[in-house]
């Protein structure tokens, strides 16, 4: 039988018709602002899924990610190059965990996929323990580990490993049991972000830090999404004073450009041998020079204080409208409403500000730049408050 697709049924555009899409056309965008074909503007408070960082157009970053390209666009890992050194010795000292082995990819998903990978030859175990609710990509062992994603789109016959999926709720007592001599990790966001803005209890965060401990097993932030200053600290593991194994960040990490890192404690970064990882495009030198420049930017603006700031605006100025509390941290905050949050959105939209939504229909998302003022602040409450209740 033919699996061929016929030209009449093809894509007019080409593209692979895999995204929903938001009814919105914009043809460039500045600051905090995308531009839209007739010259109106949309506030963007979802920034591309938490990506870009620093809004639009930051003239550091441009120069940065120009000059670089000038010079050397490229080069492979198996040439030393002084500006990926800068970027993880800048990277590393940024996070301040002792967490000060940096392996450069591509993506969230590539980063957990070798957090694992790494968990899995450190220890021997067979199994890896998740949270319900959690999203940590869409690769072979990235998406095992992804609530939802068997019943969804995982498409391959087998996982890597054996899943468990625990609650936030479970108890110091129950990880006890839970977490055993087949455990090669336990992975978790410290603030998920697809389910809703979800801050997991401290108490549970701390739980997993003891247990994996006590029983050998690799705890894995995963920073993705709420990591890199988004929640306004370097990372969610220094604002819950819980110091994981390994830590893996992307989408704010290159503010626009595409990079992600993971980075190990002293104690595990023995296990990375010559050819242990690998990666053809990550660790190139114009992510890194974006990785450095990004988290200059973030400490000489003080943007950890300003998405501190902005976040406690929201919170205290936005509960009007269809919005009856929040939760989350940072500038990864999630607005619960009192009807569904897609109708919201939609209304919003019409009001030129981009929001999210998430896996809970009650829970629109907001993932602001870091540069986010008061005066947009100011814009969302007097949309919202213009909506039904």
């Amino acid at each position: 039988m033919s699996n061929s697709v016929s030209a009449a049924n093809a894509p007019a555009d080409h593209l692979a018709p895999v995204y929903a899409q938001f009814p919105l056309q914009i043809t460039d965008a500045r600051g905090v602002f995308l531009h839209k074909p007739d010259g109106g503007k949309v506030l963007d408070l979802y920034g591309g899924h938490a990506v870009a960082a620093l809004g639009y157009g930051h003239p550091r970053w441009v120069e940065a990610l120009t000059e670089q390209a000038k010079s050397l666009c490229f080069q492979t890992n198996a040439v030393a190059l002084d500006v990926r050194r800068r970027a993880a010795t800048r990277l590393a000292k940024f996070c301040g965990l002792g967490l000060d082995t940096v392996f450069f990819v591509n993506s969230g998903a590539e980063a957990n996929e070798n957090a694992l990978k790494l968990a899995c030859k450190m220890t021997g175990g067979t199994q890896v323990i998740a949270v319900e609710g959690s999203f940590h990509g869409r690769t072979a062992a990235a998406g095992a580990v992804t609530w939802g994603a068997d019943k969804k789109w995982y498409g391959f016959p087998n996982t890597p490993f054996e899943v468990k999926f625990i609650k936030p709720t479970t108890t110091a007592a129950e990880l006890s049991t839970l977490i055993n001599d087949q455990t090669a990790a336990v992975i978790v966001e410290p603030v998920q972000g697809v389910a809703g803005a979800v801050d997991l209890p401290k108490e549970f965060l701390q739980a997993l830090r003891f247990r994996c401990s006590e029983n050998g097993s690799v705890l894995i932030f995963d920073e993705v999404q709420c990591g890199f200053g988004r929640t306004g600290h370097p990372f969610a593991a220094n604002m819950y004073e819980v110091t994981p194994d390994i830590i893996t960040t992307a989408k704010a990490l290159g503010a626009g450009f595409p990079v992600s890192a993971m980075l190990v404690a002293d104690h595990v970064a023995p296990y990375l041998k010559m050819d242990s990882l690998g990666t053809t495009f990550g660790g190139g030198p114009m992510a890194c020079a974006v990785v450095e420049t990004v988290i200059d930017i973030i400490e000489s603006e003080g943007l950890l204080k300003n998405v501190q700031q902005r976040s406690a605006e929201i919170r205290e100025t936005c509960k009007v409208g269809p919005v009856v509390g929040s939760q989350g941290a940072g500038l990864l905050l999630g607005l619960r409403t009192s009807r569904p949050a897609k109708d919201v959105q939609a209304e919003l939209l019409k009001l030129n500000i981009l929001t999210g939504t998430s896996a809970d229909p009650n829970v629109l998302r907001i993932l602001a730049p870091f540069v986010l003022e008061s005066e947009h602040v100011d814009l969302l409450r007097q949309a919202l408050a213009q909506l039904p209740k």
